[in-house]
């Protein structure tokens, strides 16, 4: 799985009016928060370390709200364009700021992709053609119109066909503005003046066959450029992000003897646990791990060595092509000893603190979740929230799941 995410954030907005007056479009309110952190979240939940914002106009406000911030585990860094470079011409300047192959997406727009799915499909077409340099993900709506269309030809994208803004559009596939990219690209790129990335260089390497493209699963795709589809996101866009979740205890539930461990081979999974995993993830629930020990996070001393487990378990779910969403712990004895004492406790089975913090935190349909785990204590977790409880005591972790993930 790879480590980075680049997200574009540059774009001027004009379209948008007085809404963009004096706020860079990709932080303007959705949904009660401003529309990057839906498109953050939604990345950093792959296990994705490192998200890179590339800012131009009002990036200073970008700046200052992410620079240097963690959200959901991954690390945020800005980079702010000195002068508007278009798409291309802000990446070639961040291009010491990237790694060699990263994702890169729109900071205005969002569809559903699932990331691990996304790599999957990149390794693969990389083994029949290593010349691919970019694969792009693309969305099918009734109007292409507005958007312009892509034309893919055996797997790889030989023609867009330019905006009809106004004129009545066709059904077909659009560039739904998530990339997996190599760096190497760049090279193509000159350096110091504006450049577009869809314009100038994308063309480029679709005539040499560089480019892949893969479908979406989803229906649903939203850019939030004009008045009519900012106002329609602000309750579509959370419905959509909308799911149940599968809350699994990690202790004895998913591990066999209840360790932590800082590699993905040191992980000893129950019978079929990854597989259950899997399963919800394919049946669109999100999927959390909680982890409640009487002291700092069993075989963990401290944060860095608990997110350094939560990578080697996201690289253990990538050999399958799962992932998890996210995960809760609490990391410190509740004896009164610690300042967070209270915090902690709450987050303390049998306290509910820590499936009340993903509700609060993610958009989670609790009425439809699950939690699963090996003690009372879980169910009596489960029950003070008014979530579904599922008792684990022995055997396939798959088939209990698939009993309770509909």
């Amino acid at each position: 799985m790879f480590s980075q995410a680049v997200i574009l954030c540059g774009g001027l907005g004009t379209r948008l009016g007085d809404l963009t007056a004096s706020t860079p479009k990709p932080m303007l309110p959705v949904a009660g928060r401003p529309f990057i952190e839906h498109i953050i979240q939604d990345v950093a939940r792959f296990g994705i370390g490192h998200i890179c914002l590339l800012a131009g106009k009002f990036g200073g406000q970008i700046y200052e709200a992410y620079h240097g911030r963690t959200m959901y585990g991954s690390r945020l860094d800005v980079v702010v364009e000195p002068t508007l470079m278009g798409t291309a011409g802000a990446l070639r300047h961040a291009v010491d700021r990237l790694d060699s192959v990263f994702f890169l997406l729109n900071g205005d727009s969002w569809v559903e992709a699932d990331l691990v799915s996304l790599v999957r499909r990149w390794q693969e077409a990389k083994l029949v053609d290593p010349q691919i340099a970019v694969q792009l993900l693309l969305q099918r709506v009734q109007d292409v119109g507005r958007y312009g269309s892509v034309i893919v030809d055996g797997g790889k994208v030989v023609a867009f066909r330019e905006k009809s803004p106004g004129g009545a559009g066709a059904p077909g596939f659009i560039n739904a503005g998530v990339y997996i990219m190599c760096r190497q690209i760049l090279d193509l790129i000159p350096d110091g003046r504006p450049i577009s990335l869809e314009s100038d260089a994308l063309p480029l390497l679709i005539g040499r066959g560089s480019v892949s493209a893969v479908t979406a699963a989803g229906d649903y795709f939203v850019d939030i450029g004009l008045p009519a589809s900012y106002d329609s996101a602000q309750k579509e866009l959370l419905r959509r992000r909308t799911k149940p979740a599968l809350i699994l205890d990690w202790n004895a539930t998913l591990n066999v003897d209840g360790r932590f461990a800082n590699s993905h081979e040191d992980l000893v999974w129950q019978p079929e646990a990854r597989e259950a995993i899997r399963y919800a993830n394919d049946a669109r629930y999100y999927v959390f791990l909680v982890a409640d020990q009487s002291g700092t996070v069993q075989g963990c001393s401290g944060e860095a060595d608990i997110w350094s487990f939560h990578t080697a378990v996201q690289a253990s779910l990538f050999e399958i092509g799962a992932h998890i969403d996210g995960m809760e712990w609490r990391s410190h004895p509740v004896d009164g000893s610690h300042e967070g004492d209270r915090t902690m406790r709450r987050r303390q089975k049998p306290f509910s603190g820590m499936i009340e913090d993903i509700a609060a935190s993610w958009p989670v349909d609790l009425t439809r979740s699950v939690v699963i785990s090996d003690t009372e204590t879980g169910m009596a977790a489960s029950a003070a929230t008014g979530v579904a409880g599922v008792r684990y005591a022995s055997g396939s972790l798959l088939e209990l799941v698939r009993t309770h993930v509909r």
